[in-house]
């Protein structure tokens, strides 16, 4: 008999395939907000005249912005926000950009409530041996515009990086998740392709690691399948045609339906578990990691959940195939690195990332039951 818990999380709407600037005026009426603080990237900011249109659409009530979200979301860059945010009398948060972006907003909303300023006050905040700390809700909430498909915009938790310990570090309340998702199909194609596809292979290993989860279970299965099914089907179109928003569109929803299984508590493996180390130790962007990862990592727990990876193997349109060996295919044809090698993260650095990556909240939820270092350096081994 299944056991279980479903929390539904603070999310209110999301709001697809309509024009972003038309979208977050509609969201600010909607919220009574008067004073958008905006949190983009650089590069759209300076490169592009999508932040300019969304400007202009908002007028007066657009009270500043911040374009200078480094990779990794580091906490020096979170202090810097928060401190723009406080001066501009921010009432709501609009994030469009990347996935660093994103959990940069979730992050300066839970500094701004609990009078953080400085890059040694988020110790007070942070997660710590899997638990959140007492602390105040967020007041100050975010709408958030992705033009990635990691779809950290779906979820109330922050990796945030210590640049001093090279770690990525966990930041967790209920009410940081955006008050609203827009997705736009339209301004991903700024996007570059290497970061748009890594990022939607990232989609695919939350789908992924969900279906094979011990934890997992029907609602979460349903969304995890279908996600996988349509990521499978609408990357490969994104690479053909990157023109094409019909493609990313679906790719974005199959992004969407990708982190029903983790707001619904279904945890990851240790695909993500390695992968936070790779990212802030060896700066190997959050995209590459599950493409290099993921494979080996089934590999690994092939002993324990082979009928769960049959499950992976058919949504992707090979059914009886072995799933490790599906994802390999899939993410080769997208042109995506498959080694730790490409990344320059060698045999030499096994032992540190491996004995870091038993400290970080998934890998003690992996399928296979992971008990020393020694297990993670095995799975090292099979991406090196």
């Amino acid at each position: 008999m299944h056991q279980g818990r479903v929390v539904y999380g603070a999310i209110e709407e999301v709001v697809f395939g309509h024009p972003a600037a038309e979208a977050i005026v509609a969201q600010m009426d909607r919220l009574g907000t008067r004073r958008a603080f905006l949190m983009v990237s650089g590069t759209l900011n300076r490169q592009t005249d999508e932040i300019k249109k969304i400007q202009d659409a908002l007028g007066a009530r657009c009270a500043g912005l911040f374009d200078a979200m480094p990779a990794h979301t580091p906490r020096e860059a979170v202090i810097a926000a928060t401190h723009a945010a406080r001066a501009a009398d921010a009432d709501l948060i609009v994030t469009v950009g990347g996935g660093s972006i994103t959990d940069g907003a979730k992050a300066v909303q839970i500094c701004l409530a609990n009078g953080i300023d400085d890059i040694g006050g988020i110790d007070r905040v942070r997660v710590h041996g899997g638990v959140a700390p007492e602390m105040t809700a967020p007041v100050v909430r975010q709408v958030s515009v992705p033009t990635t498909i990691a779809g950290g915009e779906f979820s109330s938790i922050a990796g945030v990086t210590d640049r001093s310990t090279h770690v990525k570090q966990m930041l967790r309340h209920p009410l940081a998740v955006p008050r609203a998702t827009i997705l736009d199909p339209a301004i991903t194609v700024h996007t570059p392709e290497w970061l748009f596809l890594s990022t939607g292979i990232r989609a695919v290993d939350h789908c992924v690691e969900a279906i094979c989860s011990r934890e997992t279970h029907p609602y979460a299965d349903a969304q995890s399948v279908k996600g996988l099914a349509m990521l499978a089907d609408a990357l490969p179109r994104v690479k053909a045609d990157p023109s094409d928003l019909d493609a990313r569109m679906d790719a974005q929803i199959g992004t969407w339906l990708s982190m029903g299984a983790l707001a619904a508590g279904v945890p990851m493996g240790a695909s993500h578990g390695i992968g936070y180390v790779l990212g802030a130790a060896f700066d190997v962007p959050h995209g590459y990691t599950s493409c290099i990862m993921l494979p080996a990592v089934m590999r690994w727990n092939a002993s324990v959940n082979a009928e769960r990876q049959m499950i992976v193997a058919a949504a992707m349109g090979f059914p009886g195939h072995k799933a490790a060996d599906v994802l390999d295919a899939f993410i080769r044809s997208l042109g995506m690195p498959r080694s730790l090698a490409e990344m320059r993260v060698s045999p030499e650095h096994f032992d540190a990332i491996a004995e870091q990556a038993m400290r970080t909240n998934w890998i003690p939820r992996n399928p296979r039951k992971i008990d020393d270092p020694a297990q993670v350096r095995e799975i090292l081994l099979l991406a090196a």
